[in-house]
C-alpha cells in the first residue's frame, strides 16, 4: 500500500471515530505483510464490543470505504486494531499454535483447530512455519474454515 493511500485511510478513521463522538488518535503500524491502523482511545470498550464485534464491524466499513476511495474491487490489506486488542490476540494465537504444536509432536496425531477467519489461520500459519516437523493446512468452507497442524 502507498504511502497517499495509508494516510488517506488515516483520515478516514479518524473522521468515522469523531463522528461517532470518540476521543482517539490512529497510528499506521506494518505487522506481517498488513499496513495496520491502531486506534488509541480511553473509550476503546465501545470500539472494540463483545468479542471483538464493534472492531470487526468497524474493519469491514473502512475496508469497503478505502475500496471506494481507491476506485478498487480489491482494497489494500489492511486491518484497523484499538488499544493493541488484536495484538493481544495475536500473542494468544501464538500461544495456542505451539501448545497445538506440541500435542501433535507429543502423540504424533493431527490437531484439529476451531474454527477461525483467514487473518487468524494466517496467523498459526506463520507461527508454525519454523517447525520443521510439523506441516499446516486449512480445511472446510466458509465459516467452517479451520487449520489442521500434522505430524510429519
Amino acid at each position: 500500500m502507498n504511502e497517499k493511500m495509508k494516510e488517506e485511510i488515516q483520515a478516514l478513521i479518524k473522521t468515522l471515530i469523531d463522528k461517532m463522538g470518540v476521543l482517539a488518535s490512529v497510528d499506521i503500524n506494518e505487522i506481517f505483510d498488513t499496513t495496520q491502523f491502531v486506534i488509541k482511545s480511553k473509550d476503546a470498550g465501545i470500539l472494540i464490543g463483545i468479542n471483538g464485534a464493534n472492531l470487526k464491524a468497524f474493519n469491514h466499513v473502512v475496508r469497503r470505504m478505502s475500496e471506494k476511495i481507491s476506485g478498487s474491487e480489491k482494497g489494500a490489506r489492511f486491518s484497523v486494531d484499538v488499544n493493541d486488542y488484536q495484538k493481544q490476540r495475536i500473542d494468544s494465537l501464538h500461544e495456542l499454535a505451539k501448545m497445538s504444536a506440541q500435542r501433535v509432536r507429543y502423540f504424533k496425531k493431527d490437531v484439529e483447530m476451531e474454527s477461525m477467519n483467514a487473518f487468524d489461520r494466517r496467523i498459526i500459519h506463520s507461527a508454525l512455519a519454523e517447525y520443521p516437523d510439523i506441516v499446516t493446512e486449512s480445511t472446510g468452507e466458509g465459516m467452517n474454515r479451520r487449520v489442521v497442524i500434522k505430524p510429519l
